[in-house]
Protein backbone atom coordinates (compact mmCIF):
# COMPACT_ATOMS: atom_id res chain seq x y z
CA UNK A 1 0.00 0.00 0.00
CA UNK A 2 2.86 2.38 0.87
CA UNK A 3 4.54 1.69 -2.48
CA UNK A 4 1.29 2.39 -4.33
CA UNK A 5 0.84 5.71 -2.50
CA UNK A 6 4.42 6.81 -3.19
CA UNK A 7 4.09 5.75 -6.81
CA UNK A 8 0.92 7.83 -7.09
CA UNK A 9 2.65 10.87 -5.61
CA UNK A 10 5.48 10.60 -8.12
CA UNK A 11 3.02 10.32 -10.97
CA UNK A 12 1.16 13.42 -9.75
CA UNK A 13 4.40 15.39 -9.42
CA UNK A 14 5.35 14.39 -12.95
CA UNK A 15 1.90 15.43 -14.18
CA UNK A 16 2.40 18.85 -12.54
CA UNK A 17 5.78 19.25 -14.23
CA UNK A 18 4.33 18.27 -17.59
CA UNK A 19 1.45 20.72 -17.11
CA UNK A 20 3.93 23.54 -16.40
CA UNK A 21 5.79 22.61 -19.58
CA UNK A 22 2.62 22.65 -21.64
CA UNK A 23 1.55 25.94 -20.07
CA UNK A 24 4.81 27.61 -21.10
CA UNK A 25 4.71 26.22 -24.63
CA UNK A 26 7.60 26.69 -27.03
CA UNK A 27 10.41 28.43 -25.07
CA UNK A 28 11.52 30.19 -28.25
CA UNK A 29 8.24 32.15 -28.23
CA UNK A 30 8.09 35.14 -25.87
CA UNK A 31 6.20 34.43 -22.67
CA UNK A 32 2.79 36.05 -22.29
CA UNK A 33 2.81 38.58 -19.46
CA UNK A 34 0.03 39.23 -16.96
CA UNK A 35 -0.12 42.84 -18.16
CA UNK A 36 -0.66 41.70 -21.76
CA UNK A 37 -3.53 39.44 -20.72
CA UNK A 38 -5.07 42.17 -18.59
CA UNK A 39 -4.91 44.79 -21.34
CA UNK A 40 -5.50 42.72 -24.48
CA UNK A 41 -7.82 39.95 -23.26
CA UNK A 42 -9.97 42.30 -21.21
CA UNK A 43 -13.28 40.56 -21.91
CA UNK A 44 -11.92 37.23 -20.68
CA UNK A 45 -10.55 39.01 -17.60
CA UNK A 46 -13.95 40.61 -17.02
CA UNK A 47 -15.69 37.25 -17.14
CA UNK A 48 -13.27 35.70 -14.66
CA UNK A 49 -13.77 38.61 -12.27
CA UNK A 50 -17.56 38.49 -12.60
CA UNK A 51 -17.98 34.75 -12.13
CA UNK A 52 -15.17 34.57 -9.60
CA UNK A 53 -16.83 37.32 -7.52
CA UNK A 54 -13.58 39.23 -7.12
CA UNK A 55 -12.76 42.57 -8.75
CA UNK A 56 -9.02 42.43 -9.40
CA UNK A 57 -7.90 42.55 -13.03
CA UNK A 58 -4.29 41.55 -12.29
CA UNK A 59 -5.31 38.48 -10.30
CA UNK A 60 -7.84 37.47 -12.96
CA UNK A 61 -5.18 37.82 -15.67
CA UNK A 62 -2.74 35.74 -13.63
CA UNK A 63 -5.39 33.06 -13.12
CA UNK A 64 -6.03 32.94 -16.88
CA UNK A 65 -2.31 32.50 -17.51
CA UNK A 66 -2.05 29.75 -14.89
CA UNK A 67 -5.14 28.01 -16.28
CA UNK A 68 -3.78 28.06 -19.87
CA UNK A 69 -6.80 30.03 -20.99
CA UNK A 70 -9.38 27.71 -19.41
CA UNK A 71 -11.71 30.38 -18.03
CA UNK A 72 -13.67 28.07 -15.73
CA UNK A 73 -10.41 26.83 -14.19
CA UNK A 74 -9.34 30.47 -13.81
CA UNK A 75 -12.66 31.29 -12.11
CA UNK A 76 -12.08 28.33 -9.76
CA UNK A 77 -8.63 29.72 -8.86
CA UNK A 78 -10.09 33.17 -8.17
CA UNK A 79 -12.92 31.76 -6.03
CA UNK A 80 -10.43 29.71 -4.01
CA UNK A 81 -8.16 32.72 -3.47
CA UNK A 82 -11.13 34.87 -2.51
CA UNK A 83 -11.85 32.64 0.50
CA UNK A 84 -8.44 33.56 1.98
CA UNK A 85 -9.07 37.32 1.94
CA UNK A 86 -10.14 39.20 5.08
CA UNK A 87 -13.41 41.09 4.91
CA UNK A 88 -13.17 44.65 6.21
CA UNK A 89 -16.71 45.76 5.53
CA UNK A 90 -19.22 46.49 2.80
CA UNK A 91 -19.52 49.39 0.38
CA UNK A 92 -22.65 51.42 -0.09
CA UNK A 93 -25.04 50.41 -2.86
CA UNK A 94 -23.73 51.87 -6.12
CA UNK A 95 -25.81 54.38 -8.05
CA UNK A 96 -25.71 53.15 -11.65
CA UNK A 97 -27.73 56.20 -12.64
CA UNK A 98 -24.58 58.22 -11.98
CA UNK A 99 -22.50 55.98 -14.27
CA UNK A 100 -19.91 57.64 -16.51
CA UNK A 101 -20.91 55.75 -19.66
CA UNK A 102 -18.50 54.46 -22.29
CA UNK A 103 -21.44 52.84 -24.06
CA UNK A 104 -25.15 53.47 -23.68
CA UNK A 105 -27.78 52.31 -26.14
CA UNK A 106 -31.50 51.71 -26.24
CA UNK A 107 -33.48 49.52 -28.62
CA UNK A 108 -36.78 51.09 -27.55
CA UNK A 109 -36.20 54.83 -28.05
CA UNK A 110 -34.17 56.33 -30.87
CA UNK A 111 -33.74 59.87 -29.54
CA UNK A 112 -32.52 60.05 -25.97
CA UNK A 113 -31.16 62.83 -23.77
CA UNK A 114 -27.42 62.23 -24.00
CA UNK A 115 -27.84 60.33 -27.25
CA UNK A 116 -26.99 56.79 -28.23
CA UNK A 117 -23.34 56.16 -27.32
CA UNK A 118 -22.13 53.21 -29.38
CA UNK A 119 -18.81 52.82 -27.56
CA UNK A 120 -16.43 49.84 -28.00
CA UNK A 121 -18.49 46.95 -29.39
CA UNK A 122 -18.35 44.10 -31.90
CA UNK A 123 -21.94 44.85 -32.97
CA UNK A 124 -20.98 46.82 -36.07
CA UNK A 125 -17.97 44.80 -37.20
CA UNK A 126 -18.08 42.50 -40.24
CA UNK A 127 -16.81 39.40 -38.39
CA UNK A 128 -13.92 38.97 -40.81
CA UNK A 129 -10.54 37.76 -39.61
CA UNK A 130 -8.15 40.73 -39.42
CA UNK A 131 -4.84 39.29 -40.58
CA UNK A 132 -3.14 42.61 -39.85
CA UNK A 133 -3.26 41.61 -36.19
CA UNK A 134 -0.85 38.77 -36.97
CA UNK A 135 1.78 41.18 -38.29
CA UNK A 136 5.03 41.42 -36.37
CA UNK A 137 6.08 44.63 -34.67
CA UNK A 138 4.23 47.53 -33.14
CA UNK A 139 1.77 49.40 -35.39
CA UNK A 140 2.08 53.19 -35.55
CA UNK A 141 0.26 54.99 -32.79
CA UNK A 142 -3.24 56.09 -33.65
CA UNK A 143 -5.05 58.96 -31.96
CA UNK A 144 -7.38 57.64 -29.28
CA UNK A 145 -11.14 57.96 -29.70
CA UNK A 146 -12.66 61.16 -28.47
CA UNK A 147 -15.12 60.78 -25.66
CA UNK A 148 -18.66 61.52 -26.82
CA UNK A 149 -20.05 64.82 -25.65
CA UNK A 150 -21.71 64.44 -22.27
CA UNK A 151 -20.34 60.92 -21.70
CA UNK A 152 -18.81 61.95 -18.38
CA UNK A 153 -22.14 63.34 -17.18
CA UNK A 154 -24.81 61.11 -15.63
CA UNK A 155 -27.35 60.10 -18.27
CA UNK A 156 -31.06 59.80 -17.45
CA UNK A 157 -32.49 56.32 -17.41
CA UNK A 158 -34.52 55.34 -20.45
CA UNK A 159 -37.11 53.59 -18.27
CA UNK A 160 -38.11 56.95 -16.80
CA UNK A 161 -39.83 57.85 -20.08
CA UNK A 162 -42.22 54.92 -19.60
CA UNK A 163 -42.42 55.46 -15.86
CA UNK A 164 -43.77 59.00 -16.30
CA UNK A 165 -46.88 57.61 -17.98
CA UNK A 166 -47.23 54.74 -15.54
CA UNK A 167 -46.71 52.26 -18.38
CA UNK A 168 -44.04 50.20 -16.65
CA UNK A 169 -44.05 48.56 -13.27
CA UNK A 170 -42.36 50.29 -10.36
CA UNK A 171 -39.89 47.91 -8.73
CA UNK A 172 -40.73 46.87 -5.20
CA UNK A 173 -38.03 47.78 -2.67
CA UNK A 174 -36.18 44.68 -1.53
CA UNK A 175 -34.69 43.81 1.83
CA UNK A 176 -32.45 46.50 3.25
CA UNK A 177 -29.59 44.01 3.63
CA UNK A 178 -30.11 41.02 1.32
CA UNK A 179 -28.53 37.68 2.06
CA UNK A 180 -24.99 37.26 0.72
CA UNK A 181 -24.76 34.16 -1.44
CA UNK A 182 -20.95 34.21 -1.20
CA UNK A 183 -21.12 33.78 2.59
CA UNK A 184 -24.31 31.78 3.14
CA UNK A 185 -25.46 28.61 1.39
CA UNK A 186 -28.21 29.09 -1.17
CA UNK A 187 -31.62 28.27 0.26
CA UNK A 188 -35.04 28.35 -1.32
CA UNK A 189 -37.35 30.17 -1.52
CA UNK A 190 -35.08 32.89 -2.90
CA UNK A 191 -36.23 36.48 -3.26
CA UNK A 192 -35.30 38.53 -6.30
CA UNK A 193 -32.20 40.08 -4.68
CA UNK A 194 -30.78 36.64 -3.96
CA UNK A 195 -31.68 35.34 -7.41
CA UNK A 196 -29.90 38.29 -9.03
CA UNK A 197 -26.77 37.59 -6.99
CA UNK A 198 -26.71 33.99 -8.22
CA UNK A 199 -27.35 35.04 -11.82
CA UNK A 200 -24.64 37.71 -11.69
CA UNK A 201 -21.94 35.12 -10.98
CA UNK A 202 -23.54 32.32 -12.97
CA UNK A 203 -21.93 30.68 -15.97
CA UNK A 204 -22.32 32.89 -19.03
CA UNK A 205 -22.98 29.99 -21.40
CA UNK A 206 -25.65 28.51 -19.14
CA UNK A 207 -27.46 31.85 -18.86
CA UNK A 208 -27.16 32.43 -22.60
CA UNK A 209 -28.83 29.09 -23.35
CA UNK A 210 -31.64 29.76 -20.89
CA UNK A 211 -32.17 33.27 -22.25
CA UNK A 212 -32.25 31.94 -25.80
CA UNK A 213 -34.82 29.34 -24.79
CA UNK A 214 -37.13 32.07 -23.45
CA UNK A 215 -36.96 33.89 -26.78
CA UNK A 216 -37.91 30.69 -28.61
CA UNK A 217 -41.09 30.31 -26.59
CA UNK A 218 -40.05 28.27 -23.56
CA UNK A 219 -41.37 30.99 -21.24
CA UNK A 220 -43.53 34.06 -21.60
CA UNK A 221 -40.79 36.46 -22.58
CA UNK A 222 -40.85 39.01 -25.40
CA UNK A 223 -38.08 41.44 -24.46
CA UNK A 224 -36.77 44.73 -25.78
CA UNK A 225 -33.50 46.15 -24.53
CA UNK A 226 -34.76 49.27 -22.80
CA UNK A 227 -31.24 50.34 -21.93
CA UNK A 228 -27.78 48.84 -21.99
CA UNK A 229 -25.02 50.87 -20.38
CA UNK A 230 -21.35 50.21 -19.72
CA UNK A 231 -19.15 52.49 -17.67
CA UNK A 232 -17.69 53.22 -14.27
CA UNK A 233 -19.38 54.12 -11.01
CA UNK A 234 -17.75 55.33 -7.79
CA UNK A 235 -17.51 52.99 -4.82
CA UNK A 236 -18.19 54.49 -1.41
CA UNK A 237 -17.67 52.97 2.00
CA UNK A 238 -18.81 54.25 5.35
CA UNK A 239 -15.95 54.77 7.79
CA UNK A 240 -17.27 54.43 11.37
CA UNK A 241 -14.54 56.67 12.77
CA UNK A 242 -15.59 59.48 10.42
CA UNK A 243 -19.33 58.95 10.54
CA UNK A 244 -19.80 59.38 6.78
CA UNK A 245 -19.00 57.65 3.51
CA UNK A 246 -15.84 58.24 1.50
CA UNK A 247 -15.04 57.28 -2.07
CA UNK A 248 -12.51 54.45 -2.17
CA UNK A 249 -12.33 53.87 -5.91
CA UNK A 250 -14.46 53.05 -8.91
CA UNK A 251 -15.70 49.94 -10.62
CA UNK A 252 -16.61 49.10 -14.23
CA UNK A 253 -20.07 47.62 -14.72
CA UNK A 254 -22.44 46.51 -17.45
CA UNK A 255 -26.12 47.10 -16.72
CA UNK A 256 -29.10 45.99 -18.78
CA UNK A 257 -32.79 46.69 -18.27
CA UNK A 258 -35.29 44.99 -20.54
CA UNK A 259 -38.85 46.00 -21.31
CA UNK A 260 -41.22 43.06 -21.54
CA UNK A 261 -44.77 42.72 -22.74
CA UNK A 262 -47.34 42.00 -20.04
CA UNK A 263 -51.07 41.74 -20.73
CA UNK A 264 -51.99 41.85 -17.07
CA UNK A 265 -53.13 39.28 -14.53
CA UNK A 266 -55.59 38.94 -11.68
CA UNK A 267 -53.33 41.04 -9.47
CA UNK A 268 -51.61 43.39 -11.96
CA UNK A 269 -52.93 45.75 -14.70
CA UNK A 270 -51.63 45.62 -18.31
CA UNK A 271 -48.24 47.29 -18.37
CA UNK A 272 -44.64 46.72 -19.32
CA UNK A 273 -42.47 44.76 -16.91
CA UNK A 274 -38.74 44.72 -16.31
CA UNK A 275 -35.85 42.33 -16.43
CA UNK A 276 -32.52 43.31 -14.89
CA UNK A 277 -28.89 42.35 -15.33
CA UNK A 278 -25.72 43.74 -13.74
CA UNK A 279 -22.22 42.33 -14.27
CA UNK A 280 -18.61 43.32 -13.54
CA UNK A 281 -16.74 44.91 -16.45
CA UNK A 282 -17.87 44.83 -20.07
CA UNK A 283 -20.03 41.76 -20.48
CA UNK A 284 -23.05 42.63 -22.61
CA UNK A 285 -24.06 39.08 -23.51
CA UNK A 286 -24.09 38.07 -19.87
CA UNK A 287 -26.02 41.15 -18.72
CA UNK A 288 -28.72 40.75 -21.39
CA UNK A 289 -29.00 37.01 -20.69
CA UNK A 290 -29.30 37.74 -16.99
CA UNK A 291 -32.09 40.25 -17.59
CA UNK A 292 -34.08 37.76 -19.68
CA UNK A 293 -33.73 34.97 -17.13
CA UNK A 294 -34.55 37.36 -14.28
CA UNK A 295 -37.81 38.26 -16.02
CA UNK A 296 -38.67 34.61 -16.70
CA UNK A 297 -38.20 33.76 -13.01
CA UNK A 298 -40.68 36.46 -11.98
CA UNK A 299 -43.74 34.70 -13.43
CA UNK A 300 -45.19 33.83 -10.02
CA UNK A 301 -44.94 37.28 -8.44
CA UNK A 302 -46.53 38.80 -11.54
CA UNK A 303 -49.43 36.35 -11.41
CA UNK A 304 -48.60 34.63 -14.70
CA UNK A 305 -49.18 30.98 -15.53
CA UNK A 306 -46.36 28.48 -15.11
CA UNK A 307 -45.56 27.19 -18.58
CA UNK A 308 -43.16 24.60 -17.21
CA UNK A 309 -40.22 26.19 -19.04
CA UNK A 310 -36.71 25.53 -17.67
CA UNK A 311 -36.03 29.26 -17.27
CA UNK A 312 -39.12 29.59 -15.06
CA UNK A 313 -38.00 26.89 -12.63
CA UNK A 314 -36.20 28.74 -9.83
CA UNK A 315 -34.71 25.63 -8.28
CA UNK A 316 -33.47 24.31 -11.63
CA UNK A 317 -31.90 27.65 -12.63
CA UNK A 318 -30.28 28.62 -9.33
CA UNK A 319 -28.93 25.18 -8.44
CA UNK A 320 -27.39 24.57 -11.88
CA UNK A 321 -26.10 28.03 -12.81
CA UNK A 322 -22.78 27.90 -10.97
CA UNK A 323 -19.99 26.60 -13.22
CA UNK A 324 -17.65 25.77 -10.33
CA UNK A 325 -20.19 23.51 -8.64
CA UNK A 326 -21.09 21.98 -11.99
CA UNK A 327 -17.43 21.40 -12.89
CA UNK A 328 -16.65 19.82 -9.53
CA UNK A 329 -19.55 17.41 -9.73
CA UNK A 330 -18.93 16.60 -13.38
CA UNK A 331 -15.18 16.10 -13.19
CA UNK A 332 -15.18 14.09 -9.98
CA UNK A 333 -16.28 11.05 -12.02
CA UNK A 334 -12.82 10.85 -13.61
CA UNK A 335 -11.26 10.29 -10.17
CA UNK A 336 -10.73 6.70 -8.90
CA UNK A 337 -14.02 4.83 -8.35
CA UNK A 338 -12.48 1.37 -8.33
CA UNK A 339 -14.44 -0.03 -5.38
CA UNK A 340 -17.76 1.34 -6.62
CA UNK A 341 -17.19 -0.03 -10.10
CA UNK A 342 -16.14 -3.46 -8.81
CA UNK A 343 -19.41 -3.77 -6.90
CA UNK A 344 -21.34 -2.76 -10.03
CA UNK A 345 -19.30 -5.24 -12.08
CA UNK A 346 -20.04 -8.10 -9.70
CA UNK A 347 -23.73 -7.25 -9.72
CA UNK A 348 -23.89 -7.28 -13.53
CA UNK A 349 -22.00 -10.62 -13.66
CA UNK A 350 -24.41 -12.12 -11.16
CA UNK A 351 -27.45 -10.90 -13.10
CA UNK A 352 -26.00 -12.31 -16.35
CA UNK A 353 -25.40 -15.72 -14.71
CA UNK A 354 -28.94 -15.76 -13.43
CA UNK A 355 -30.25 -14.72 -16.84
CA UNK A 356 -28.28 -17.48 -18.57
CA UNK A 357 -29.59 -20.23 -16.24
CA UNK A 358 -33.20 -19.00 -16.14
CA UNK A 359 -34.42 -20.87 -19.31
CA UNK A 360 -33.05 -24.16 -18.00
CA UNK A 361 -34.74 -23.66 -14.61
CA UNK A 362 -38.02 -22.73 -16.25
CA UNK A 363 -37.84 -25.84 -18.47
CA UNK A 364 -37.27 -28.06 -15.42
CA UNK A 365 -40.19 -26.47 -13.61
CA UNK A 366 -42.46 -27.02 -16.61
CA UNK A 367 -41.38 -30.64 -16.86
Amino acid sequence: MYVAVKGGERAIDNAHDWLAEERRGDPSVAELSVAQIREQLALAVNRVMAEGSLQDADLAALAIKQARGDLIEAIFLIRAYRTTLPRFGATEAVDTGAMACDRRISATFKDLPGGQVLGPTFDYTHRLIDFALAAEGTPPEQPGPEAPEGAEQPMPRVMEFLNREGLIETPEPGEETPRDVTREPLELPADRALRLQVLSRADEGFLLSLAYSTQRGYARNHPFVGELRIGTVPLEMEVPELGFSVEIGEIALTECETVNQFTGSKSEPPQFTRGYGLVFGQSERKAISMALVDRALRWEELGEDDQGAPAQDTEFVLYHADNIQATGFLEHIKLPHYVDFQSELELVRKLRRESATRPAREAEECA
